[in-house]
């Protein structure tokens, strides 16, 4: 069941209402009794999660940084055997 705002035209009290769809809207103001409109909301926000979205999009930058933390650091001998690798490929060309 959504959330209804409801502002009073006599003494200007704002207020929500939870209440059904199909239930008729509030007429009356419960702090004076005066007529009430019902205002135009902003609605739910979109949160999309799927197999098109990257599950980091939505994740907070304190969560990046542990997350590169957590990552095992490549060991000096690993970066020398790809320094090799790349200068050896350059000179077969």
């Amino acid at each position: 069941m959504p959330t209804y705002d409801y502002e009073c035209s006599d003494c200007g009290h704002a207020f929500e209402a939870f209440h059904s769809m199909s239930a008729d809207p509030l007429s009356s103001c419960p702090e004076c009794k005066g007529k009430v409109k019902r205002l135009i909301g902003a609605g739910a926000g979109i949160l999309f999660k799927g197999s098109g979205f990257y599950e980091t999009d939505y994740r907070s930058s304190g969560y990046k940084k542990d997350a590169s933390a957590d990552k095992p650091k490549e060991t000096a001998s690993k970066k020398d055997k790809k320094t090799a690798s790349k200068k050896g490929a350059k000179q077969a060309q």
